[in-house]
Formats: structure tokens, sequence, C-alpha cells
């Protein structure tokens, strides 16, 4: 029996974009895995300080299911709406991991920002032990790996550049303790921040609606989510596939 693999992809989604969903799109191909699933934070806890909050978890977890609502494979999660008393992303793959059950490959989508800070997480040895772990980088850039240990660094599994034929054959061979994947095959530039500034200035016009899914706009148009917000111009961390602690 074909061992069932599952994407978990993290974050504030605020709101979801076609970024997100090409993302997921291109790692359920390139990883062949069964499905992603989307996993919003009710409050990640680096956006306590900022002078923006998040729209409300209601909002996002809406936006959320009508933007994947026609994907089977894309799933969305409620398991850090439902604890919000448990912010930290080592619950949340501990209590997944449970679920799920050992026999699953379970994989942890992260961005280039948020392995660089990875010591700075809640148990991060920990962490990265509980799942696999998908590093999306852009081509061209440097990933540090001086900041893990030895017994992490060894892990890692450095995917950029490679062919589907080459990823499936690294993930076919791994066994073991978890590994760390390095890809630089998947990538998106598209701005929550610009969406938001679009829909507070003028209600989700032309350029805007092209950066979310139909559905979404017109959420977003219906229901106002971002006429009463202000972006401050240095917050933009919401842009990393995974939350940090």
């Amino acid at each position: 029996m074909k061992q069932r693999r599952v994407g978990l992809y993290g974050g504030t989604f605020d709101p979801v974009h076609a970024g997100h969903i090409a993302v997921a799109r291109a790692l359920l191909e390139l990883f062949a895995l069964d499905e992603v699933l989307f996993i919003p934070a009710h409050v990640a806890p680096h956006k306590r300080s900022t002078v923006r909050q998040p729209a409300s978890p209601l909002h996002r977890y809406a936006m959320l299911v009508l933007a994947t609502m026609a994907e089977p494979r894309l799933k969305v999660s409620t398991v850090e709406l439902d604890a919000p008393e448990r912010p930290y992303t080592v619950e949340t793959l501990a209590r997944l991991r449970t679920e799920y059950g050992a026999s699953a490959r379970l994989f942890f989508v992260m961005g280039a920002d948020s392995w660089a800070d990875i010591t700075t997480w809640r148990e991060w040895e920990r962490l990265l032990a509980l799942t696999e772990q998908i590093v999306m980088t852009r081509p061209g850039y440097t990933l540090a790996t001086g900041h893990v240990t030895d017994e992490v660094r060894r892990r890692i599994v450095d995917l950029r550049g490679r062919t589907g034929a080459e990823v499936a054959a690294a993930l076919e061979a791994a066994t073991g303790e978890p590994r760390i994947y390095f890809t630089d095959a998947v990538s998106s530039d598209v701005s929550a921040t610009a969406i938001r500034q679009f829909a507070r200035a003028s209600e989700m016009n032309a350029a805007a609606e092209l950066l979310v899914p139909p559905a979404v706009a017109e959420y977003i148009r219906k229901y106002r989510v971002y006429r009463n917000t202000h972006d401050s111009e240095r917050n933009n961390v919401e842009e990393q596939p995974a939350h940090d602690d």
C-alpha cells in the first residue's frame, strides 16, 4: 500500500491568494503529495507586537475554504483555530502527527526566512523530528546551514535545480530520520499586503482581483474585510508559508 503523503502549509493567510494556491499545487506534483493541508493560525505569535492585527479567524478560514473548495486535494484545518491557547508550531505538528498516525509521511512547508530563524522557534529540534520539512527558496538564493546542529545538517537533502524524476528518487531513497528538503522549484511573488491595500483603497479593483481566487475577491468585497485596517510598511511577515514562534 502506498504511504500517504501530506503537506502541512501553515500561515496567517490574510488573505489566501493566488500565490498560496500555486505553491500548494506545485508541491502536490513535485513531492507526489496526496493532499496539502492549509493551517491558518489563530493569531501567529509574531503578529502580536505589530501595529496591524490580522483579519478575524472566521474571515481567514472562510476565504481558505472558498479558495480550495473546487480542489479535493487542497484541504483546510482548524487545528490552530480551535486551540488558540497552544499557538506554537511544535504543538500543532505533534497533534497532527498523532492524528495522521506514524504511517503517514508529513511534510511541513516553510520559507527560507523561517529556516534562517528556526533555532529561535519553540523546541526547534523536536519540531524538525516530528515531520519531514520542505524549505522553499528562490533560484540562486543562499541557504545557510551553519546555525543548525551537525545532526540536523546531515538530514538535509538539497533538491535545488533537480528534475522531477530526481526529486522522486530522493524521496523514495529517504528512510529512517525525517529529511529536510531544500527546493527552489516553488515560489510566489504575490503580496498579501498589496492585496489588503488594494481592498482598503478601492474595494478590490480589477488588478487586485487577479491576485486572489474569484470567490475570495467576492468575499472580501461583500464583507469589506480590509476596509478598516492599516498596514505598516514593515509588516510583511505573513508572506512566509510557515509562521514562526
